[in-house]
């Protein structure tokens, strides 16, 4: 297997992560974190979503799917490209509203089919290539893309966690 088929089967994965963790909830159970000082899951499914939407429409090149079609109303949101979730405080985590548990589903759907499309266009030799030179040593697209799949595995884990706590 070459390095973009095992990128491309580590994204694939992260949908039915994402919806053992989310499928059946309400919207009050989507918001509800599991315990003070935790993220709802609803954030956290968002979050990965949006933190893997950002990401590979700058490293592609592309519009972000969350501009488009009402995906950040859906969120209670409004649509900013720079709104994924890093640096929110509590009450932001708070505001975070999806409207259901289908809602998180589709736009991490929409955002894994960009995925796919932008990863079905790269070969091997286009990992090598610096993404990102504010870090030592410069960031290639390979690593960034491994960054995106482990923070959101990550994310997918504590949101399936989180509703083990909440007993769902």
């Amino acid at each position: 297997m070459d390095a973009v088929a095992l990128l491309t089967e580590s994204f694939s994965r992260l949908p039915a992560l994402a919806r053992v963790a989310v499928e059946g909830l309400t919207p009050q159970q989507l918001t509800t974190a599991p315990a003070d000082g935790t993220n709802p899951i609803g954030w956290l499914v968002w979050h990965l979503a949006r933190g893997q939407d950002a990401q590979i429409a700058d490293v592609a090149g592309t519009p972000q799917v969350y501009l488009s079609g009402g995906w950040a109303a859906r969120f209670g949101r409004e649509p900013d490209a720079s709104d994924t979730g890093y640096g929110h405080d509590a009450a932001a985590v708070r505001s975070v509203q999806p409207e259901s548990a289908q809602s998180l589903l589709d736009y991490l759907d929409a955002v894994h089919a960009a995925t796919l499309r932008y990863l079905g266009t790269l070969t091997g030799d286009d990992l090598d290539r610096v993404v990102d030179e504010a870090w030592d040593p410069p960031v290639t697209l390979g690593v960034r893309l491994v960054s995106i799949v482990d923070d959101d595995v990550q994310h997918a884990g504590q949101a399936a966690y989180a509703r083990g706590m909440l007993g769902a």
